[in-house]
This record gives structure tokens, sequence and C-alpha cells, in this order.
């Protein structure tokens, strides 16, 4: 219960972008490579940007 108020960081938001583009592209690798390229490319930046942070 406690869990519902509390503010997720900014690695935590990043991560779950990348989780999301990750599954979009799975998706999308079997209909139209492309588009799921595109999707991996930016999850890429998305890991990119998560790396950063730890550093």
């Amino acid at each position: 219960m406690l869990n519902l108020f509390k503010k997720k960081s900014e690695k935590e938001k990043l991560q779950d972008k990348y989780k999301k583009l990750m599954s979009e592209a799975h998706k999308l690798s079997t209909t139209n490579r492309r588009l799921s390229d595109d999707k991996v490319a930016e999850a890429d930046e998305v890991l990119k940007q998560i790396d950063a942070l730890e550093e």
C-alpha cells in the first residue's frame, strides 16, 4: 500500500521504457523487421542513458 505513493526514480522510468521498447520490437520482428530494428535502436539509446545515470 505504501508503494502506491512512492515516486519512481529516473532510472526506474528508463528501465520501464527500455522493457516496453524491447517488447514492441519483439512483437514487430515477425511482421516488420525495419520497424523492429528502429525500436531496438531506440531501446539502445535508452540503455545508454541508464548507463550514464549509473556512473
